[in-house]
C-alpha cells in the first residue's frame, strides 16, 4: 500500500495543504482561504472534495487532518483527549470523518485541567507540538515549554514527549481588539522595536494587566510617547504579560528551555521577549512543526 497521503492543517481561518510523499516530504504545498470561521454550516466537506483534494491533485490519495477541522464546524467532531497525552495515543485515536473517497481522518484535539483548577482545550496545536519533538529524538527527552503565539497563544509543558498540561493566553485577540475597538487605537502605526521594549519593562510581573495597559493612553496625552507607537508598545506590553505568568502558571523553572513555534514573524518578537526576561529561547517554524506531526501520525492512519 502506498503511504503517500494528502495532510492539512485547517484552522478557523486559513487551511495549509501538503501532498506528502514515500518519502515522507512534502511534494506540493498550498495554502486555501478556507478556514472554518468563513464556512457555511457543512460547507467543509464539500470544499474538501471540490477544492482542495482537485487543486493538490490528491483526489486518490487518503487524507490526514488537524485543527478545527475537528470541531463542530469541521468535517467531524472529534473527541478531546485527557492530557497527558503523547504521539502514540493519537495515533490510536484518530477519528474517521464519513465521507465517499478514499479515507479521510481527523486528528482529536486535547483537553486538561489547568494548574489553577481552570479547563483548557486545543485543537491543531497538539500535531505542531508532538510534530515538533518528532523532528529531533532529543527533544522526546526532559522537560520543554513550548510556546505558540497567535490569537489565542498555547503555553505547553512538554516531559518525555507527552503534552503534560497547557494553558490558553487570549493575547492575539486582545491586542487586535484593542488596537481597533478601544481608546488605544491609532491610525498610521509604526514599528518600533523601541517602544515594543517600553511595552515589556511595563509589563512588570504581569498582573494588574487591566491597570497596566491604561499606561499607553497616558503615555501618549501626557506627551511621553507619539500616537503612533502606541500599537509596539501594545503588543510588548501584552507580551510580556503573558510571558511574566504563563510559565509561572505551569509551574516550570526559569532555565527549562523555551521552543517558540510559529510564524516566524511573531515568533521572533516572543524571542525578543523571552530573551529579555533570561529565558533560553528558540524559535522554530510552524509550517514544519504541523508538518511533522502529520507525517508522524500517518502510520495510524495508513492502515489496510
Amino acid at each position: 500500500m502506498s503511504s503517500q497521503f494528502l495532510a492539512v492543517d485547517w484552522g478557523t481561518t486559513n487551511t495549509r495543504a501538503w501532498v506528502v510523499g514515500e518519502d515522507g516530504k512534502p511534494a506540493r504545498r498550498r495554502e486555501f482561504a478556507l478556514g472554518v470561521g468563513r464556512l457555511a454550516p457543512g460547507e467543509a466537506a464539500k470544499r474538501f472534495a471540490d477544492t482542495i483534494r482537485p487543486q493538490m491533485g490528491a483526489e486518490g490519495l487518503p487524507a490526514l487532518l488537524c485543527g478545527m477541522i475537528g470541531s463542530n464546524l469541521g468535517l467531524v467532531e472529534a473527541p478531546y483527549l485527557d492530557c497527558p497525552a503523547d504521539m502514540a495515543r493519537l495515533r490510536r485515536e484518530l477519528c474517521p470523518a464519513p465521507m465517499a473517497g478514499p479515507p479521510v481522518w481527523v486528528v482529536p484535539g486535547l483537553r486538561c485541567t489547568r494548574p489553577d483548577g481552570g479547563p483548557d482545550v486545543m485543537r491543531g496545536e497538539e500535531t505542531h507540538v508532538l510534530g515538533w519533538a518528532a523532528a529531533d529524538p532529543a527533544r522526546l527527552r526532559g522537560e520543554h515549554l513550548i510556546c505558540q503565539p497567535g490569537t489565542h497563544a498555547k503555553w505547553v509543558r512538554l516531559v518525555d514527549g507527552r503534552i503534560e498540561r497547557f494553558i490558553t493566553s487570549m493575547t492575539g485577540e486582545l491586542f487586535d481588539l484593542l488596537r481597533k475597538h478601544s481608546v488605544l487605537r491609532v491610525r498610521d502605526a509604526e514599528d518600533s522595536e523601541t517602544a515594543f521594549d517600553q511595552g515589556l519593562e511595563a509589563a512588570g510581573d504581569g498582573g494588574a494587566l487591566a491597570s497596566r495597559l491604561f499606561t499607553a493612553r497616558a503615555r501618549v496625552v501626557g506627551g511621553d510617547m507619539r500616537p503612533q507607537l502606541v500599537e509596539s508598545y501594545l503588543s510588548g506590553l501584552l507580551i510580556g504579560a503573558e510571558i511574566a505568568s504563563a510559565p509561572r502558571l505551569l509551574g516550570v523553572a526559569s532555565q527549562t528551555p523555551v521552543a517558540v513555534v510559529g510564524d516566524p514573524q511573531l515568533a521572533g518578537r516572543y524571542l525578543r521577549a523571552l530573551r529579555a526576561s533570561g529565558y533560553n529561547a528558540s524559535v522554530h517554524d510552524g509550517d514544519a512543526a504541523a508538518l511533522s506531526g502529520l507525517a508522524a501520525l500517518r502510520d495510524g492512519a495508513l492502515v489496510p
